[in-house]
């Protein structure tokens, strides 16, 4: 019995040949593994938890079916994200299919003026993408209506939870018609997620392309122990043998500043993004990102999930994340659409723990590199053990016998 063959490209999947006809002129020829198995179920209005990994495409998984039942329904379709970055990707990626259709949208994201995002409701937009935290004001301020709310997608849901955005989700949710689709998108399946498709979801359909926690096959994954104090130089040796673009990764605002001012003191062209920058300032880096004209972007886990640029050539974890999930989300920023990506973590000597956590979510083992020699540090402070080592032993013998006292102001005076 010969094996059933998956229709070639988009014709098999129910697509409209209207959409059909804006997708090929994109030159999107073959859907991806979670596009060709939730677009129909997407098609046929069915609830729907999908589980893939990142950089598989999920964003036209859910942005076809809305398009085209939304050509059926009179109603609107209301897409939630965790970040700004995030929501904004959406939307140009739905806009890139829906533009052709006449598809208009509407975007509700902070750190952006309410008065556009007021105007743009009030042109009556078939999809609304926004953050957890800006629709929650809208709906409170009853500037927003959900009463139309046809269909919701729930995208990168874990990230939502782990960002502490339960609340709204649920207050978003409660204010939900009953009679609505819901499709669910997400990288992991922690128990907050099966808790929240057991209350607001129908007999959703299950799909999940590669188990929880699985990365890219083609990211090279590798791990340096160095004490903390040495990250910094060691950074700077990476970034010489790298010759690609750089996405860092910092556990906190204050370090991805800092570590900004270090990177940009080595010469290399820099940018940051956390959530102490304007959206001005976030938009600025990741066109300048995407553009080249910074090399390296230096990034908190607000951005893991809203950087969607191909050939990013290294991921550098300088601090390990604090969830052990954000791992996989950081490291698939690189090896997208099928492209080959290498990722390299910074862990200290106490958090060998945290590395085998990282190892067993992704079930693989990260190939551990021996520390080359390091340069002095760019800023004086303390240096770690052995680096001090290391320059004592490059450092010219001292003289046979006693080395005259540093003669002071007052001994000088006297003479």
């Amino acid at each position: 019995m010969t094996p059933k063959s998956h229709p070639s490209g988009f014709s098999g999947l129910g697509i409209a040949p209207g959409l059909l006809g804006a997708i090929g002129r994109l030159k999107f020829t073959e859907p991806t593994p979670i596009q060709r198995r939730s677009i129909p179920v997407g098609l046929e209005g069915k609830d729907l938890i999908a589980i893939a990994q990142t950089g598989t495409g999920k964003t036209l998984a859910f942005g076809i079916p809305i398009i085209q039942r939304l050509a059926q329904l009179k109603g609107r379709a209301l897409v939630l994200v965790p970040t700004r970055e995030l929501a904004l990707q959406v939307d140009a990626e739905v806009m890139r299919v829906g533009r052709a259709l006449g598809l208009r949208t509407a975007v509700l994201i902070g750190g952006a003026s309410e008065g556009p995002q007021r105007r743009a409701l009030e042109k009556n937009p078939r999809v609304i993408i926004a953050t957890p935290g800006r629709l929650v004001d809208f709906l409170e301020h009853r500037i927003v209506n959900f009463s139309a709310i046809q269909i919701l997608v729930l995208d990168e849901a874990d990230r939502m939870l782990d960002m502490g955005f339960a609340p709204q989700i649920n207050k978003i949710l409660a204010a939900m018609p009953t009679d609505r689709q819901t499709m669910l998108f997400s990288a992991t399946m922690p128990s907050a997620i099966v808790g929240l498709a057991r209350k607001h979801m129908r007999l959703p359909i299950n799909i999940e392309i590669a188990p929880s926690g699985t990365t890219a096959d083609n990211v090279t994954q590798e791990v340096y122990f160095i004490e903390k104090e040495a990250k910094s130089q060691l950074l700077e040796v990476v970034l010489k043998e790298c010759h690609g673009s750089v996405l860092v990764f910092t556990r906190t605002k204050h370090s991805a500043h800092k570590l900004n001012r270090y990177v940009r003191n080595m010469g290399h062209a820099a940018a940051e993004i956390h959530s102490n920058r304007s959206l001005g300032q976030r938009r600025d880096a990741l066109d300048g990102f995407k553009s080249g004209k910074y090399r390296v972007l230096i990034a908190t886990d607000i951005a893991a999930r809203g950087i969607d640029v191909t050939g990013i050539e290294l991921v550098v974890n300088y601090d390990l994340p604090s969830n052990t999930e954000d791992y996989v989300h950081r490291i698939g920023r690189t090896a997208r659409a099928g492209m080959a990506g290498r990722a390299i973590s910074f862990a200290t000597f106490d958090q060998r723990n945290d590395i085998r956590d990282i190892e067993r979510l992704v079930r693989r083992g990260l190939k551990v590199r021996s520390v080359p020699a390091l340069p002095l540090d760019r800023f004086p402070r303390r240096l770690p053990a052995f680096v001090t080592e290391q320059v004592r032993a490059e450092a010219p013998p001292r003289p046979f016998g006693r080395t005259p006292k540093r003669q002071t102001g007052r001994n000088k005076r006297r003479r």
